[in-house]
């Protein structure tokens, strides 16, 4: 049974980017009581965090997504953080705002070359069997190039025009730059609390406590697989006009593909 008096289905919606520590802000944020993390339901969802409705899900219907969302207590935030909702189009965005009519937004960013690999290696994990790191080895190959085209590499990095679409339908979207979380990850978290109404310090001690402690936990990391230099430099160029719309729109700055790139920058 779902309550009718709740204005959204997910009151927090993450729209990615995929590999931009979407799992470690859900994790935190829902340390907050006034936040809700629907039941696991796996392989239906992903996790606590992702109900992939639009992508996986769309065909169980709008009753199935409420129910899903609904949480015990009607008051309390529920979660819907599935980083492929950045690619929604404009149809299922204005669907969503139908859904969620109220619901706060957020996008992280992260800088294109080193998501794209950081997303290549979750895909290769998967495709491996969960392979270990000395085992495996990203080449610039056939095989490489269906990889980026079955994990939606360019798409995923196409941040202005995903923005763009979602601002169409919710007019106060945070976003957030990935680099900023990793240096600031307190300033950054008391932002995504305050964009949602939250306060961190007003918490329950009980709940601040485990606030900290989830502070300090890394939630997902990928297994460090070798990437050929070849493919970082075929990316880098690839994904370089996605680069410089992102930091001419959004005034940020990326800087993690120096270190993915090393010297030869």
């Amino acid at each position: 049974m779902t309550n009718s008096k709740r204005e959204n289905c997910a009151d927090i919606l993450c729209i990615g980017a995929q590999k931009a520590s979407t799992s470690w802000l859900h994790h935190v944020l829902n340390a907050h009581p006034a936040t809700y993390s629907f039941p696991n339901s796996e392989p239906i969802t992903s996790t606590t965090k992702e109900a992939h409705f639009w992508d996986w899900n769309h065909e169980r219907g709008t009753d199935w997504y409420r129910s899903l969302l609904t949480p015990p207590e009607p008051e309390r935030l529920s979660m819907d953080f599935t980083p492929e909702y950045s690619l929604m189009s404009d149809k299922q965005i204005a669907e969503c705002k139908q859904l969620n009519p109220t619901a706060r937004v957020i996008y992280v960013l992260r800088d294109p070359l080193a998501r794209a690999i950081s997303a290549l290696r979750m895909h290769t994990l998967w495709k491996s069997d969960g392979k270990d790191a000395e085992q495996v080895e990203i080449t610039f190959d056939e095989k490489f190039l269906k990889l980026t085209q079955q994990a939606r590499i360019f798409d995923m990095s196409s941040y202005v025009a995903n923005y763009r679409r979602w601002a169409k339908y919710y007019d106060d979207i945070l976003v957030m730059n990935y680099e900023d979380i990793v240096a600031e990850p307190d300033a950054s978290m008391r932002r995504v609390y305050e964009h949602c109404g939250l306060d961190v310090d007003t918490m329950p001690e009980e709940a601040r406590a485990d606030f900290d402690a989830r502070m300090q936990k890394r939630v997902w990391a990928s297994v460090p697989y070798s990437v050929n230099p070849q493919v970082s430099f075929f990316l880098h160029g690839l994904l370089w006009p996605k680069r410089e719309a992102a930091e001419s729109i959004f005034k940020m700055r990326f800087q993690e593909y120096r270190d993915v790139l090393g010297s030869e920058v």
